[in-house]
């Protein structure tokens, strides 16, 4: 018999936090979250997001182990934006036996149901900045820090239970040139001449500090139309910018500013921490946080995290800008394979970046299931 707890205390949220690092253990392909971070997330005196949002974690057990688990999350401004009534689910995680997965599932069905919704998506988070989509191709792949990693048999419980796709999220390989290929930097250039653009040139993270908003701006702008999207608040800005600027390194970080110092386009790429993460086991204390540093400095591997372009520059070639200067220190810097960021697949000007001018391999792909309530 499955029994379904929510999740109430700090002993319970960390349990939720620590259950798929059990479910996952030795797999050689998922990323663990580090559990400082998973916590800030789920924290509603921490995560500004529960301005507007609504959310609740359950536990399943089954013979007295925790067997899976689920959140879920109504979030009233997305809701409003696209004139919906949609109940998201999230952080899902659960063995491989029916039982269990329906029973976390419906979980979220029942409580969307009590609080007026008419539909479940997911896996989503509260916002676009945090993890979502399921994965259903690339389960051998390496998994990076900042997209969900899942056994094959999530998608197939979910399928089972009546639950179709809604979108597709893909992901690229890319191979790491001897040069940034000429057509590329011959576009780059013409955009900066044309339209008077530079690239931001920093050496320190605090020195992006004042640019930070109008990043955030940009994106509100550039996402403003994309899959579930709703505006990052000023508090949430500001909770993303200490969340994370501090990690930046501004080697591998690009934003294009026109001549009044607005922010028309930005690149946010990282070292690769998926090995180290793995080995610290999603814990910064006491020796994960040596691991992780030890890959922050000195990796053949990165990831783009992020990018956006404001919509009067989205066909003017501004990511060939920041895309080349990226590209331009990873082979400074000896880096060999980029994974892209996780982008819709019905995004074509996103995924030309990628793949115009590269070698590049669709390498991973997630969804977001959708039901009728």
């Amino acid at each position: 018999m499955i029994k379904i707890t929510e999740v109430r205390s700090k002993s319970d949220l960390q349990q939720f936090i620590a259950f798929p690092d059990k479910l996952y253990k030795n797999n050689p392909h998922r990323v663990p979250q580090l559990h400082s971070f998973e916590r800030s997330t789920l924290l509603k005196e921490k995560n500004p997001a529960f301005d507007y949002c609504e959310a609740k974690y359950w536990l399943a057990h089954k013979d007295g182990k925790i067997v899976g688990r689920i959140a879920g999350i109504i979030n009233s401004e997305a809701n409003k934006k696209w004139n919906e009534k949609t109940v998201r689910f999230g952080w899902i995680d659960f063995m491989d036996d029916k039982e269990v997965s329906e029973a976390l599932i419906k979980t979220v069905e029942n409580w969307g149901i009590q609080k007026g919704m008419n539909k479940v998506v997911g896996p989503m988070g509260f916002t676009d900045m945090d993890l979502e989509g399921m994965l259903v191709d690339g389960f051998d792949e390496l998994s990076t820090q900042a997209v969900i990693y899942n056994f094959p048999y999530y998608p197939q419980h979910l399928e089972e239970y009546g639950y179709t796709k809604d979108v597709d999220w893909v992901q690229y390989e890319i191979k790491v040139p001897d040069k940034v290929p000429d057509k590329v930097v011959r576009i780059a250039e013409l955009v900066k001449q044309k339209y008077g653009l530079r690239i931001l040139e920093v050496k320190k993270p605090k020195q992006l500090l004042p640019y930070a908003g109008k990043m955030f701006d940009t994106l509100n702008e550039a996402f403003d139309h994309l899959y579930g999207f709703a505006p990052l608040t000023d508090r949430q800005k500001k909770y993303y910018v200490d969340k994370y600027f501090s990690m930046i390194n501004p080697k591998y970080v690009s934003f294009v500013v026109d001549k009044e110092d607005d922010v028309v386009g930005f690149g946010l790429g990282f070292l690769s921490l998926s090995k180290a993460l793995i080995k610290a086991k999603g814990k910064l204390y006491p020796f994960g946080f040596i691991k992780i540093v030890k890959d922050m400095n000195k990796n053949n591997m990165a990831d783009l995290l992020l990018q956006a372009v404001r919509n009067e520059y989205k066909t003017k070639g501004v990511p060939a800008l920041f895309y080349a200067h990226m590209m331009q220190a990873f082979i400074d810097n000896g880096v060999k394979t980029v994974i892209s960021s996780h982008v819709l697949e019905e995004n074509k000007n996103s995924l030309m970046m990628f793949t115009n001018g590269y070698d590049a391999r669709l390498n991973m792909r997630r969804r977001a299931y959708k039901k009728e309530l």
